[in-house]
């Protein structure tokens, strides 16, 4: 405690690592997020569709801890090991948020994130939402990170793009936000921090009950 003491007086306090350096910046890093930017707002003032979209953080479904704090009488009691073969399974929640609609939808699997799910998860918006906000062949815009099963470089994202543009005759166009630049993709504060906010401090017991 002396010690403590000592260094207080000093101005000394317990410090954790700060995230700061990026890396060398690339040379066209702000062209590319001009082009992104440009790609945006023709599209809103065309008045065609604008969606985000990523894999939000896979998650054990049961009695299992989840971060943050809610309001009660008593916490939840939940296990102390986070054994996946305690869960009812591990759900991967994949996120479509609608920018000029301002509104999110998530389909959750429970298998694997892979390219087929999150063109099937496009998908199903559409079918279910998207056909009905928008006229049926209007281009549509997809904002997606660079890296993942929407990345840039699978090969099958872009196939299973393909056969969804045949199949209900979109034109799609994909904007990838530069490496390490995922923060600055809508879904991320519009619809993420939102549904963690929403489920802090509860555990996940059921998919409905998560993201229903």
């Amino acid at each position: 405690m002396t010690v403590a003491r000592l260094l207080a007086e000093q101005d000394f306090n317990l410090h954790v690592n700060v995230k700061r350096f990026t890396g060398k910046a690339h040379p066209d890093r702000d062209l590319q997020f001009r082009h992104l930017r440009g790609q945006i707002d023709f599209f809103r003032e065309e008045g065609w569709p604008i969606i985000s979209v990523d894999t939000k953080k896979k998650e054990l479904i049961g009695e299992f801890k989840n971060g943050g704090v809610k309001w009660g009488r008593a916490g939840d009691e939940v296990n102390c090991h986070d054994f996946l073969s305690e869960a009812i399974c591990r759900a991967v929640p994949y996120g479509i948020y609608d920018v000029l609609a301002n509104r999110g939808h998530v389909c959750v699997g429970t298998s694997a994130d892979t390219p087929a799910f999150a063109v099937a998860s496009i998908r199903q918006w559409w079918v279910r939402l998207g056909c009905k906000r928008y006229d049926a062949g209007t281009p549509l815009l997809i904002l997606a990170d660079a890296g993942g099963s929407n990345g840039c470089r699978p090969r099958l994202w872009k196939w299973e793009l393909q056969g969804l543009a045949d199949a209900y005759g979109l034109q799609l166009t994909v904007g990838h936000y530069p490496t390490g630049a995922s923060e600055w993709n809508p879904i991320e504060h519009r619809l993420f921090g939102p549904i963690s906010v929403n489920g802090s401090g509860e555990p996940l017991r059921s998919i409905p009950g998560c993201w229903g």
